[in-house]
């Protein structure tokens, strides 16, 4: 079983990076933090890492990712005050005529609202989604950010 706070890892081609289970949000499922790089050796200091402000956040299973060994769990941290609440996500269908999304929705976990085109601030914001674990490493190692999606 898995608890609000613990921080697993994660192996990728260029060594293991880390995120924390923050809470479950139906109907997306378990929400978790990346924390920002990767280790070709452990961190000696999880709570500092666990610290740092998040890399991106993204829905990901980690229940079932723990129990199937695909992810493991290193320990369980306080979940810092910058990341608590749960962030604004920004949502959207891609326009084949355009291959973008031009008329975006924003989801704060209860509630979503239109918002049409997105300010570059905005561009900053999660993407509300859900990965596997392929998509999940795929990110990690392209240094995947939402700001940097072509959506």
């Amino acid at each position: 079983m898995i608890r609000s706070g613990d921080v697993f890892g994660i192996r990728t081609s260029g060594g293991d990076a880390y995120f924390q289970y923050v809470k479950k949000i139906a109907p997306m499922g378990t929400l978790i933090r990346v924390l920002p790089g990767v280790f070709a050796d452990a961190p000696t200091d999880f709570e500092s890492l666990v610290a740092i402000e998040t890399n991106f956040w993204i829905f990901f299973p980690a229940g079932a990712a723990f129990s199937r060994g695909i992810v493991r769990k290193i320990g369980r941290y306080a979940i810092p005050d910058h990341s608590k609440n749960v962030p604004v996500f920004r949502a959207g269908v891609v326009d084949p005529a355009v291959g973008k999304v031009v008329d975006w929705w924003l989801w704060d976990g209860e509630k979503e609202w239109r918002v049409g085109s997105i300010t570059d601030e905005q561009r900053k914001l999660p993407i509300r989604g859900s990965w596997n674990d392929t998509m999940l490493i795929k990110r990690i190692e392209e240094g995947w950010l939402p700001e940097n999606d072509p959506r």
